[in-house]
Protein backbone atom coordinates (compact mmCIF):
# COMPACT_ATOMS: atom_id res chain seq x y z
CA UNK A 1 0.00 0.00 0.00
CA UNK A 2 1.32 3.04 -1.58
CA UNK A 3 1.49 6.30 1.24
CA UNK A 4 -0.35 8.29 -0.45
CA UNK A 5 -3.31 5.76 -0.83
CA UNK A 6 -2.68 5.09 3.36
CA UNK A 7 -3.17 8.45 4.13
CA UNK A 8 -6.31 9.13 2.27
CA UNK A 9 -7.97 5.96 4.28
CA UNK A 10 -6.27 6.41 7.47
CA UNK A 11 -7.43 10.47 7.22
CA UNK A 12 -11.39 9.55 6.12
CA UNK A 13 -13.36 11.66 8.54
CA UNK A 14 -17.31 11.07 8.57
CA UNK A 15 -19.19 13.87 7.05
CA UNK A 16 -22.45 12.14 7.64
CA UNK A 17 -24.30 9.70 10.47
CA UNK A 18 -24.44 6.61 8.16
CA UNK A 19 -21.42 4.83 6.02
CA UNK A 20 -22.14 2.52 2.52
CA UNK A 21 -19.24 0.82 0.89
CA UNK A 22 -20.05 -0.37 -2.45
CA UNK A 23 -18.12 -2.97 -4.18
CA UNK A 24 -17.41 -2.65 -8.34
CA UNK A 25 -16.80 -5.55 -10.68
CA UNK A 26 -19.96 -7.40 -10.85
CA UNK A 27 -21.79 -4.89 -8.76
CA UNK A 28 -22.31 -2.15 -9.52
CA UNK A 29 -21.03 -2.96 -12.76
CA UNK A 30 -21.44 -5.61 -15.27
CA UNK A 31 -18.06 -5.61 -15.64
CA UNK A 32 -17.36 -9.59 -14.70
CA UNK A 33 -18.19 -11.55 -17.10
CA UNK A 34 -15.82 -10.07 -19.89
CA UNK A 35 -12.99 -9.51 -17.78
CA UNK A 36 -13.28 -13.06 -16.58
CA UNK A 37 -13.59 -14.30 -19.94
CA UNK A 38 -12.24 -12.12 -22.21
CA UNK A 39 -9.43 -11.05 -20.08
CA UNK A 40 -8.30 -12.93 -17.45
CA UNK A 41 -8.55 -16.76 -18.34
CA UNK A 42 -7.77 -15.94 -21.69
CA UNK A 43 -3.89 -14.58 -19.99
CA UNK A 44 -3.67 -17.06 -18.03
CA UNK A 45 -4.00 -19.66 -21.17
CA UNK A 46 -1.08 -17.23 -23.41
CA UNK A 47 1.05 -16.92 -20.42
CA UNK A 48 1.63 -20.34 -18.90
CA UNK A 49 1.20 -22.75 -22.38
CA UNK A 50 -2.45 -24.00 -21.88
CA UNK A 51 -4.13 -23.47 -25.20
CA UNK A 52 -4.52 -27.47 -25.09
CA UNK A 53 -7.17 -27.31 -22.04
CA UNK A 54 -8.35 -23.78 -22.61
CA UNK A 55 -12.06 -25.30 -22.29
CA UNK A 56 -11.08 -26.40 -18.99
CA UNK A 57 -9.39 -23.16 -17.97
CA UNK A 58 -11.77 -21.17 -18.65
CA UNK A 59 -14.86 -23.13 -16.84
CA UNK A 60 -12.06 -23.56 -13.89
CA UNK A 61 -11.85 -19.45 -14.18
CA UNK A 62 -15.30 -18.96 -14.23
CA UNK A 63 -15.92 -21.50 -11.64
CA UNK A 64 -13.83 -19.90 -8.92
CA UNK A 65 -14.37 -16.17 -9.88
CA UNK A 66 -18.11 -15.90 -11.01
CA UNK A 67 -20.09 -19.29 -9.86
CA UNK A 68 -18.89 -20.40 -6.75
CA UNK A 69 -18.22 -19.21 -2.64
CA UNK A 70 -14.85 -17.54 -3.67
CA UNK A 71 -16.85 -15.86 -6.40
CA UNK A 72 -15.05 -12.08 -6.18
CA UNK A 73 -11.42 -13.29 -4.81
CA UNK A 74 -8.27 -11.78 -5.09
CA UNK A 75 -6.33 -12.43 -8.97
CA UNK A 76 -3.98 -13.96 -6.98
CA UNK A 77 -5.64 -16.21 -4.54
CA UNK A 78 -7.86 -16.88 -7.89
CA UNK A 79 -5.07 -18.50 -9.76
CA UNK A 80 -3.85 -20.92 -7.07
CA UNK A 81 -7.53 -22.24 -6.67
CA UNK A 82 -7.86 -22.37 -10.19
CA UNK A 83 -4.53 -24.23 -11.07
CA UNK A 84 -5.47 -26.51 -8.06
CA UNK A 85 -8.69 -27.45 -9.81
CA UNK A 86 -7.27 -28.00 -12.80
CA UNK A 87 -4.87 -30.91 -11.99
CA UNK A 88 -7.97 -32.59 -10.47
CA UNK A 89 -9.86 -32.60 -13.69
CA UNK A 90 -9.81 -36.04 -15.32
CA UNK A 91 -9.67 -34.32 -19.08
CA UNK A 92 -6.80 -32.01 -17.83
CA UNK A 93 -4.95 -35.35 -16.44
CA UNK A 94 -5.44 -37.21 -19.82
CA UNK A 95 -4.24 -34.83 -21.37
CA UNK A 96 -0.84 -34.54 -20.37
CA UNK A 97 -0.46 -30.91 -19.64
CA UNK A 98 1.54 -29.68 -16.63
CA UNK A 99 -0.26 -27.24 -14.61
CA UNK A 100 1.49 -24.32 -12.78
CA UNK A 101 2.39 -25.75 -8.90
CA UNK A 102 3.32 -22.14 -7.81
CA UNK A 103 5.12 -22.51 -4.45
CA UNK A 104 6.19 -18.98 -4.08
CA UNK A 105 3.49 -17.21 -4.97
CA UNK A 106 1.56 -19.54 -2.78
CA UNK A 107 3.98 -18.63 0.03
CA UNK A 108 4.10 -14.56 -1.28
CA UNK A 109 -0.57 -14.69 -0.97
CA UNK A 110 -0.31 -16.35 2.61
CA UNK A 111 1.90 -13.65 3.77
CA UNK A 112 1.83 -10.39 2.18
CA UNK A 113 -1.82 -8.31 2.80
CA UNK A 114 -1.81 -5.88 -0.04
CA UNK A 115 -1.85 -8.38 -2.79
CA UNK A 116 -1.50 -6.16 -5.63
CA UNK A 117 1.08 -5.61 -8.92
CA UNK A 118 3.05 -3.02 -6.63
CA UNK A 119 3.56 -5.57 -3.63
CA UNK A 120 4.49 -8.47 -6.18
CA UNK A 121 6.85 -6.52 -8.13
CA UNK A 122 8.87 -5.57 -4.83
CA UNK A 123 8.73 -9.24 -4.37
CA UNK A 124 9.58 -10.21 -7.71
CA UNK A 125 13.09 -7.16 -7.43
CA UNK A 126 13.99 -8.76 -3.69
CA UNK A 127 13.39 -12.20 -4.45
CA UNK A 128 16.20 -14.93 -5.51
CA UNK A 129 16.15 -16.56 -8.95
CA UNK A 130 14.01 -19.55 -8.88
CA UNK A 131 11.68 -17.65 -6.87
CA UNK A 132 11.63 -14.59 -8.97
CA UNK A 133 11.50 -16.60 -12.53
CA UNK A 134 7.85 -17.52 -11.25
CA UNK A 135 6.80 -14.44 -9.73
CA UNK A 136 7.88 -12.29 -12.73
CA UNK A 137 5.91 -14.45 -14.63
CA UNK A 138 2.86 -13.66 -12.46
CA UNK A 139 3.27 -10.51 -12.41
CA UNK A 140 3.75 -10.69 -16.54
CA UNK A 141 0.31 -12.09 -16.62
CA UNK A 142 -1.46 -9.52 -13.78
CA UNK A 143 -0.24 -6.67 -16.00
CA UNK A 144 -0.90 -8.26 -19.58
CA UNK A 145 -4.61 -9.07 -18.02
CA UNK A 146 -4.90 -4.83 -16.58
CA UNK A 147 -3.77 -3.97 -20.84
CA UNK A 148 -6.49 -5.97 -21.93
CA UNK A 149 -9.09 -5.03 -19.53
CA UNK A 150 -8.37 -0.99 -20.39
CA UNK A 151 -8.64 -2.20 -23.96
CA UNK A 152 -11.89 -3.80 -24.29
CA UNK A 153 -14.32 -3.22 -21.15
CA UNK A 154 -15.49 0.14 -21.85
CA UNK A 155 -18.74 1.25 -22.67
CA UNK A 156 -20.23 -0.84 -19.72
CA UNK A 157 -23.02 1.44 -17.74
CA UNK A 158 -23.54 0.55 -14.10
CA UNK A 159 -26.62 -1.96 -13.28
CA UNK A 160 -30.27 0.07 -13.48
CA UNK A 161 -30.74 1.20 -9.85
CA UNK A 162 -26.90 1.96 -8.93
CA UNK A 163 -26.87 5.61 -10.02
CA UNK A 164 -30.78 6.03 -8.31
CA UNK A 165 -28.78 4.34 -4.75
CA UNK A 166 -26.39 6.84 -4.78
CA UNK A 167 -28.57 9.27 -5.30
CA UNK A 168 -30.48 8.53 -2.54
CA UNK A 169 -27.50 8.15 -0.41
CA UNK A 170 -26.51 11.75 -1.60
CA UNK A 171 -25.92 14.21 1.56
CA UNK A 172 -27.32 11.30 3.94
CA UNK A 173 -24.49 9.00 3.80
CA UNK A 174 -20.52 8.37 3.35
CA UNK A 175 -19.71 6.18 0.59
CA UNK A 176 -16.74 4.87 -0.59
CA UNK A 177 -16.12 2.37 -3.09
CA UNK A 178 -14.51 -0.86 -1.59
CA UNK A 179 -13.04 -2.97 -4.21
CA UNK A 180 -10.31 -5.54 -4.75
CA UNK A 181 -9.60 -4.25 -8.65
CA UNK A 182 -6.89 -2.08 -9.18
CA UNK A 183 -7.30 1.67 -8.92
CA UNK A 184 -6.77 2.75 -11.95
CA UNK A 185 -9.23 0.66 -13.61
CA UNK A 186 -12.02 1.85 -11.05
CA UNK A 187 -11.47 4.96 -11.27
CA UNK A 188 -11.67 5.25 -15.01
CA UNK A 189 -15.14 3.05 -14.88
CA UNK A 190 -16.42 5.22 -12.28
CA UNK A 191 -15.30 8.52 -14.00
CA UNK A 192 -16.65 6.79 -17.46
CA UNK A 193 -20.26 6.90 -16.46
CA UNK A 194 -19.97 9.84 -14.07
CA UNK A 195 -20.70 8.54 -10.89
CA UNK A 196 -17.15 9.18 -9.36
CA UNK A 197 -18.65 12.61 -8.02
CA UNK A 198 -20.91 10.59 -5.62
CA UNK A 199 -18.23 8.89 -3.48
CA UNK A 200 -15.28 10.39 -1.11
CA UNK A 201 -13.02 7.27 -1.93
CA UNK A 202 -11.96 4.78 -4.50
CA UNK A 203 -10.43 1.94 -2.82
CA UNK A 204 -8.71 -0.54 -5.09
CA UNK A 205 -6.37 -3.40 -4.33
CA UNK A 206 -3.13 -1.85 -4.49
CA UNK A 207 -5.25 0.11 -0.85
CA UNK A 208 -5.16 -3.35 1.27
CA UNK A 209 -7.96 -5.35 1.49
CA UNK A 210 -11.44 -4.77 1.34
CA UNK A 211 -11.58 -5.21 5.45
CA UNK A 212 -8.84 -2.79 5.69
CA UNK A 213 -10.65 -0.54 3.32
CA UNK A 214 -13.73 -0.35 6.12
CA UNK A 215 -11.70 -0.58 8.91
CA UNK A 216 -9.60 2.05 8.35
CA UNK A 217 -12.24 4.54 6.86
CA UNK A 218 -15.57 3.02 8.81
CA UNK A 219 -14.96 0.79 12.11
CA UNK A 220 -15.39 2.66 15.49
CA UNK A 221 -16.67 5.99 13.31
CA UNK A 222 -20.20 5.18 13.28
CA UNK A 223 -23.21 4.49 15.50
CA UNK A 224 -24.11 0.37 15.63
CA UNK A 225 -26.30 -0.29 11.97
CA UNK A 226 -25.26 2.78 10.87
CA UNK A 227 -22.64 1.09 8.47
CA UNK A 228 -23.28 -1.11 5.22
CA UNK A 229 -21.66 -3.12 2.62
CA UNK A 230 -23.32 -3.53 -0.83
CA UNK A 231 -21.92 -6.53 -2.41
CA UNK A 232 -22.37 -9.36 -4.49
CA UNK A 233 -19.54 -11.93 -3.53
CA UNK A 234 -19.10 -13.65 0.18
CA UNK A 235 -15.85 -11.94 0.32
CA UNK A 236 -17.66 -8.79 0.52
CA UNK A 237 -20.21 -10.22 3.15
CA UNK A 238 -17.08 -11.31 5.34
CA UNK A 239 -15.22 -7.57 4.67
CA UNK A 240 -18.88 -6.56 6.41
CA UNK A 241 -18.44 -9.01 9.49
CA UNK A 242 -14.81 -8.40 10.06
CA UNK A 243 -16.07 -4.21 10.64
CA UNK A 244 -19.51 -5.02 12.26
CA UNK A 245 -20.87 -3.52 9.32
CA UNK A 246 -24.43 -4.56 7.88
CA UNK A 247 -24.66 -6.47 4.51
CA UNK A 248 -26.75 -6.21 0.97
CA UNK A 249 -26.16 -9.00 -1.52
CA UNK A 250 -26.38 -8.19 -5.20
CA UNK A 251 -27.30 -11.30 -6.00
CA UNK A 252 -25.25 -12.79 -8.86
CA UNK A 253 -27.74 -13.20 -11.89
CA UNK A 254 -30.48 -11.33 -10.30
CA UNK A 255 -28.63 -7.94 -10.07
CA UNK A 256 -31.49 -5.69 -11.80
CA UNK A 257 -33.77 -6.83 -9.54
CA UNK A 258 -30.99 -6.60 -6.15
CA UNK A 259 -30.63 -2.56 -6.92
CA UNK A 260 -34.52 -2.30 -7.52
CA UNK A 261 -34.86 -4.21 -3.90
CA UNK A 262 -32.26 -1.98 -2.67
CA UNK A 263 -34.11 1.58 -4.04
CA UNK A 264 -37.43 0.81 -3.14
CA UNK A 265 -36.68 -0.70 0.05
CA UNK A 266 -33.16 -1.47 1.55
CA UNK A 267 -32.59 1.96 1.73
CA UNK A 268 -35.69 3.03 3.81
CA UNK A 269 -34.95 0.45 6.07
CA UNK A 270 -31.21 1.26 6.65
CA UNK A 271 -32.07 4.73 7.44
CA UNK A 272 -34.30 3.86 9.48
CA UNK A 273 -32.60 1.48 11.62
CA UNK A 274 -34.59 -1.59 10.06
CA UNK A 275 -32.56 -3.42 8.56
CA UNK A 276 -30.63 -5.88 11.21
CA UNK A 277 -32.40 -8.91 12.29
CA UNK A 278 -34.77 -10.73 10.20
CA UNK A 279 -34.52 -8.77 6.60
CA UNK A 280 -31.19 -8.61 6.45
CA UNK A 281 -30.75 -12.22 7.17
CA UNK A 282 -33.40 -13.10 4.90
CA UNK A 283 -30.97 -11.80 2.17
CA UNK A 284 -28.00 -13.34 3.21
CA UNK A 285 -30.02 -16.63 3.11
CA UNK A 286 -31.33 -16.18 -0.48
CA UNK A 287 -27.87 -15.08 -1.54
CA UNK A 288 -25.74 -17.96 0.00
CA UNK A 289 -27.61 -20.19 -1.94
CA UNK A 290 -26.86 -19.06 -5.04
CA UNK A 291 -23.38 -19.54 -5.01
CA UNK A 292 -22.33 -23.85 -4.31
CA UNK A 293 -18.69 -24.37 -2.57
CA UNK A 294 -18.08 -28.43 -5.03
CA UNK A 295 -17.44 -27.64 -8.71
CA UNK A 296 -19.35 -29.45 -11.60
CA UNK A 297 -16.70 -31.75 -12.20
CA UNK A 298 -16.44 -33.05 -8.53
CA UNK A 299 -19.51 -35.32 -9.15
CA UNK A 300 -18.32 -36.19 -13.38
CA UNK A 301 -16.12 -35.99 -15.89
CA UNK A 302 -15.79 -32.56 -17.96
Amino acid sequence: MNQEAQAELKNFQPKHEYFVGIDSDGCAFNTMEVKHNDCFSVNLIKHFGLPAISRQVHQAWDFVNLYSKTRGCNRFRAILSVCDFLREMPKVQRAGVSIPEFPYLREWVETETQLGNPKLKEAVENATKTTRDELSKVLQWSLAVNETIAEIVHNLPPFPGVRETLQQLEGRADVIVVSATPHEALTREWAEHNIDQYVAVIAGQEMGSKTEHLTLTAKGKYAPNHVLMIGDAPGDLKAARDVGALFFPVNPGYEEESWERLVNEGMDRFFNNEYAGDYEAKLIEEFDALLPEEPPWKTGDT
